[in-house]
């Protein structure tokens, strides 16, 4: 057989559409063509043929005899050809891993460490969707999510994946490596502002009751770019523990005093039951559960470190015993 002798493809997707509705202009809106794209096509079809398809009369067509036997032999030829088509897709699709979650946590938690993951499950090939909007899983093409708020998910395999904390932090070289020893001192220091980590609470846990919220200095609406103005010293932030630690592990922040503010948002392992039983999946959920895992034991060396230095220092410190303050619950999920 020569496939070189194959009428072009549009024209037989036209013509099957033609036939189906007996209609050029049903045709071509199924198509998304006008409808003198269609006639075109079928006539030029026609003619490669040699035979009639269609008899025409007036706007009105019907299938000649030709047609209909045509019609339906090559309805089952594309039929076949979809089918594989989807198989091939569905094949592709199986090996793809796509997990949303927020741009911070993906900048500032995932990306670090998510070398792990390709490096044992490189059968996997992941996508990782960093978006502040709510995946709905019903509509769009993801496998599973970290999602940071209230853990209220009808419908969803939802698992607490981590809890969130805040603390101030900025630079080990801010205002000269002179830094702020106690909450009071942060009165005299510029403080990063976000419409996320906010500061009264943190001031009523440090005894602070009376300072307000601050109102003055670049607002940040992302806490990841929050973070890394910090590090460039630009001032005292409050920072999530999640995206925070690694810095502070990694000497470009400096965690100040032992005060730490609980977060009424936490973040959440979630996917449909039906996905939850998938093996990429499973294997994206064991290991960031296991990277959470390590990340614990990360935070609770530098809680210790800093404890002891703080103490080598001289300044009043409560070690591993820090003070927690429940932050407002009206901001939105993320």
């Amino acid at each position: 057989m020569d496939l070189r002798q194959l009428p072009a493809l549009n024209a037989i997707k036209a013509f099957e559409a033609a036939a189906r509705h007996e209609s050029f202009s049903r045709a071509a809106d199924e198509l998304y063509v006008t409808h003198g794209a269609v006639s075109h096509q079928i006539r030029a079809l026609e003619e490669e043929l040699g035979v009639k398809l269609f008899a025409r009369d007036g706007k009105r067509v019907r299938l000649t005899d030709i047609g209909r036997r045509y019609a339906a032999q090559v309805r089952t030829a594309l039929i076949s050809l979809a089918e594989a088509t989807r198989e091939i897709r569905a094949g592709d699709r199986d090996r793809r891993l796509v997990v949303s979650m927020l741009s911070s946590f993906a900048a500032r938690w995932v990306t670090p460490r998510i070398g792990r993951f390709i490096e044992a499950n490189p059968q996997w090939d992941l996508e990782l969707l960093s978006t502040n909007a709510l995946t709905d899983f019903a509509r769009d093409d993801v496998d599973c999510a970290i999602r940071f708020g209230y853990g209220n998910y009808p419908g969803l395999h939802a698992e607490l994946l981590l809890e969130e904390v805040f603390f101030p932090a900025c630079s080990p070289t801010f205002n000269g490596g002179n830094l702020p020893k106690t909450p009071t001192d942060l009165a005299n220091v510029p403080l990063l502002r976000s419409d996320d980590e906010l500061w009264r609470p943190w001031f009523d846990a440090a005894g602070l009751n009376d300072w307000p919220e601050p109102k003055r200095g670049v607002l940040y609406q992302d806490s990841s770019n929050l973070l890394q103005a910090a590090i460039d010293g630009q001032g005292v932030a409050l920072t999530r523990r999640s995206l925070a630690m690694h810095e502070v592990a990694a000497g470009r922040l400096v965690r100040l005093f032992d005060i730490d503010g609980p977060s009424p948002w936490q973040y959440y392992f979630i996917c449909t039951p039906q996905l939850m039983q998938t093996a990429r999946v499973k294997a994206f959920r064991d290991w960031v559960f296991d990277e959470v895992g390590r990340f614990r034991l990360l935070f609770e060396k530098a809680c210790t470190e800093n404890a002891m230095r703080s103490s080598t220092d001289g300044a009043k410190t409560t070690g591993l015993d820090t003070l927690h303050v429940q932050l407002p619950a009206a901001q939105a999920e993320r």
